[in-house]
């Protein structure tokens, strides 16, 4: 069961997401999926793209720091994603922390990438194409997904796209979880709050835990070309930029854009502004190229 403090977090998120989008509940709009599962049925949503025939699919995983984060959060934004890009996008309903603690959301997602790249034309017409996509947590586990792929999911995937994504653990030494410990929204304290919520206790050293931290993953090589913004005012700011330069090294074709002048959540969680428009143009651009 979720405590009290998840439960009014995740109330204050949906109302926050609310306010800034106006958007209607994704429970009465069409498209409801569902995917199969290690322990059940994923839910997920469709959002069926106006060029769907020309651009490959995108699978969308919601931020929320694996916690807070809904398919009703991210509806306004991935309804906008699909707009800007022509593709259709659908978007997971993982099981979240702390009910659901590591590594359960990352299996689910596996899970319905999996199926998704195996019954693609279930679900429209598509390139042929996959595209993983996803903000902050969900930009974690759309890079945790490529790392896992295998079979047709692996041969399908053409590209990532990653909105201020986590990679690494908060114990790590990057200097923006002191620059931007408060005065924003996402705070280094609640970043805490989130891993140590995700994690479940588990030891961010351990083997087991390992496959949590992709910026530490051996096989980044083997990612697909990527698209990854930063914003400055962000505890994930410098490992965010960390990951361009390993994605680099490995020799991962990888686009990077930096909004020095927003927080964590411009993108996808605070409404309409300069810096939102400019990256979902980005993103829908790139996305049509795949």
């Amino acid at each position: 069961m979720a405590t009290l403090k998840t439960r009014i977090f995740r109330a204050w998120y949906r109302f926050e997401n609310w306010r800034a989008w106006r958007a209607p509940s994704v429970h009465d709009s069409p498209g409801g999926i569902e995917l199969p599962g290690p322990h059940g049925p994923i839910r997920a949503h469709l959002y069926r793209g106006k060029a769907a025939a020309e651009r490959p699919l995108v699978v969308y995983f919601h931020g929320g720091g694996w916690v807070i984060g809904d398919l009703q959060t991210h509806h306004a934004y991935c309804q906008a994603l699909c707009d800007a890009s022509g593709a259709s996008v659908i978007a997971i309903d993982y099981r979240r922390a702390p009910e659901n603690p590591y590594p359960i959301a990352q299996d689910d997602c596996l899970a319905a990438s999996q199926a998704i790249a195996e019954r693609h034309r279930d679900f429209g017409q598509d390139n042929g194409h996959l595209v993983l996509a996803g903000d902050s947590a969900g930009g974690h586990l759309a890079l945790c997904t490529a790392l896992d792929a295998n079979g047709v999911l692996k041969d399908r995937l053409k590209g990532l796209v990653l909105t201020y994504p986590v990679v690494d653990h908060y114990t790590q030494p990057y200097p923006s979880y002191v620059d931007c410990a408060t005065g924003q929204t996402l705070t280094t304290a609640l970043m805490g709050w989130f891993w140590n919520s995700y994690l479940g206790g588990q030891d961010p050293e351990a083997e087991a835990t390992q496959r949590a931290f992709p910026i530490r993953s051996k096989a980044l090589a083997e990612l697909p070309p990527s698209i990854l913004c930063t914003a400055g005012r962000d505890p994930l700011r410098d490992e965010g930029m960390a990951m361009v330069e390993a994605l680099r090294e490995a020799g991962v074709e990888t686009d990077y854009e930096h909004y020095g002048d927003s927080e964590h959540g411009f993108a996808c969680s605070m409404g309409p502004s300069e810096d939102y428009q400019a990256w979902l143009k980005r993103c829908g651009e790139w996305i049509a190229r795949r």
